[in-house]
């Protein structure tokens, strides 16, 4: 199975459902994580270019913690929108990752604007992999991708649905 973790910033995989991803990657399948944004104003002392190079070296890092394939789509923390563009790079995402699962913010998460539109984003766009005529690098998905959402940072509205028991792989979440 081919799982996708997208998620707003460089550390949201890993804090919101990196131990589901290392159990997923553990049994073999694979799995890729994309971030949205360079997460570059995550400093209140460093420049936006020095911060965004040390947080997507943490999430190269990260990922191979796991094995995972790392896709950085570039948009600027703080400011990604629901633009074609957008919408866009998040149907390569899925589609150059092959994504049978995705997993993504919730919509509901008033945590951050980030998160809230990257859920929404990715919830909106996961039919469109499947169409010939929205062209991207990669092509199109034979079917559609599995969305599920992460809790909210915050925990605050969010009502899970699943659990993932994540003991056997909590270790290498921390």
């Amino acid at each position: 199975m081919n799982v996708l973790a997208l998620c707003a910033h460089p550390d949201d995989a890993e804090i919101l459902c990196g131990g589901t991803l290392a159990k997923y990657a553990r049994r073999g399948d694979k799995v890729t994580i994309a971030v949205a944004t360079n997460g570059e104003v995550g400093s209140p002392t460093l420049a936006k270019e020095e911060i965004a190079e040390i947080r997507r070296k943490e999430a190269t890092a990260a990922a191979a913690v796991i094995g995972a394939e790392l896709i950085w789509l570039g948009f600027r923390d703080e400011f990604l929108f629901d633009t074609e563009d957008t919408r866009l790079a998040f149907i390569e995402a899925m589609r150059a990752s092959r994504a049978d699962v995705v997993l993504t913010h919730w919509p509901g998460d008033l945590y951050n604007p980030d998160h809230t539109l990257t859920g929404k984003i990715a919830n909106d766009v996961a039919i469109m992999t499947t169409v010939p005529n929205i062209v991207t690098n990669s092509p199109p998905l034979a079917k559609i991708p599995i969305v599920y959402f992460v809790d909210s940072v915050a925990g605050i509205g969010f009502q899970p649905e699943e659990y993932v028991d994540i003991t056997e792989t909590f270790e290498v979440k921390m």
